[in-house]
């Protein structure tokens, strides 16, 4: 088939060059196929590749490591599916729905170069001030203006966000890690990582996981009123930024005088000091990063949060991904380690 379309493109340049460029016959053929044939020289490379018995042994070898690689694909789909990636939203435009918006300027008016987006809920229309102040304190204005409450509600739902965004992004990581050991095991010509990558990994096995981090994010917009100019200030909620928005919460809530009030804040620092007080090992199964560098681990509530666990250290725990998918959220009986 390649060599059939290479063929229809070869009569086609033909063609264009002795009709349009006054070029003759065997002039003309000469350019096509130095334009062709080259392409189909390394199609057929490329074909050769695949079918060799180096790769075909490569293939064979890493059979285990690429059917873990695709599992973790199919975890980092679980992940995306069923994490919390949403907080507050705006009031503005909260009841746009209930109404019909039409620019009536005339065609082309200067009008129309910038417009509003009123319907969004993550985007606040506001003055130009506001788009400015929001730029030097971006996480009082994401507070104030997309209801995020100092409660402890509030930052229980932040914390959920970003512990949902943290082990996406970490599995995230993890699978580009693994390709590239993947690739790197059967170091091919670089012409076909060159223009053959997708196909590689289709052919070794692997499953390419199209899912990235849906991070919230918020925006302050200002628009003229004749649209003539702009200017937006965004907000996206990755892990440093709730991290400090966890810390921004966790300053003006006044805890209550529970043990709930004196849990610990669950933040990318928390998170690796159990990892390190774990050792980077799995407190179910044992296996490690030492073990296995490209271990995925997450940190774990012994007792989930949904049964009344805490952000406590000692409801704290290491677990491979594995160990974690399979628990759920079922409470232990006793501690895996005792």
């Amino acid at each position: 088939m390649p060599y059939l379309i290479a063929a229809g493109v070869l009569l086609v340049l033909v063609v264009l060059l002795v009709q349009h460029w006054y070029i003759t016959l065997p002039i003309a053929l000469i350019i096509g196929l130095a334009l062709i044939l080259p392409r189909v020289v390394r199609h057929i490379r490329m074909k050769r590749y695949f079918t060799s018995e180096i790769f075909l042994a490569h293939k064979s070898e890493i059979a285990s490591v690429v059917a873990e690689h695709n599992e973790i694909a199919n975890y980092v789909a679980e992940i995306r599916e069923g994490g919390s990636f949403s907080l507050g939203s705006s009031s503005t435009g909260s009841q746009a729905y209930l109404a019909s918006f039409q620019n009536t300027s005339s065609q082309g008016y200067r009008r129309d170069r910038n417009l509003a987006d009123y319907a969004a809920p993550n985007v606040h229309n506001c003055s130009l001030q506001v788009v400015r102040n929001a730029a030097a304190d971006p996480l009082k204005y994401v507070m104030k203006y997309f209801d995020v409450k100092a409660t402890e509600e509030t930052l229980a739902d932040v914390e959920l966000l970003g512990e949902s965004v943290a082990r996406l992004e970490d599995a995230v990581e993890n699978l580009k890690h693994r390709e590239s050991g993947i690739t790197t095991s059967f170091d091919p010509p670089a012409f076909i990582l060159k223009h053959y990558s997708d196909e590689f990994m289709r052919q070794a096995g692997v499953e390419l996981s199209p899912v990235t981090v849906p991070y919230p994010e918020y925006a302050f917009e200002y628009v003229s009123a004749g649209g003539n100019s702009s200017q937006r200030t965004s907000v996206k909620l990755d892990t440093p930024v709730v991290d400090a928005l966890i810390d921004a919460l966790s300053q003006k809530i006044r805890f209550r005088k529970t043990a709930e009030g004196q849990r610990a804040l669950m933040t990318a620092s928390l998170r690796k000091f159990i990892k390190d007080r774990d050792g980077y090992t799995c407190r179910y199964c044992s296996i490690s990063v030492a073990i296995e560098p490209h271990l995925l681990l997450e940190v774990d509530h012994i007792h989930p949060v949904s049964r009344g666990g805490l952000s406590a250290v000692d409801n704290l725990q290491t677990l491979c991904w594995r160990c974690n998918r399979t628990k759920s959220n079922k409470v232990p009986a006793t501690d895996p380690l005792t």
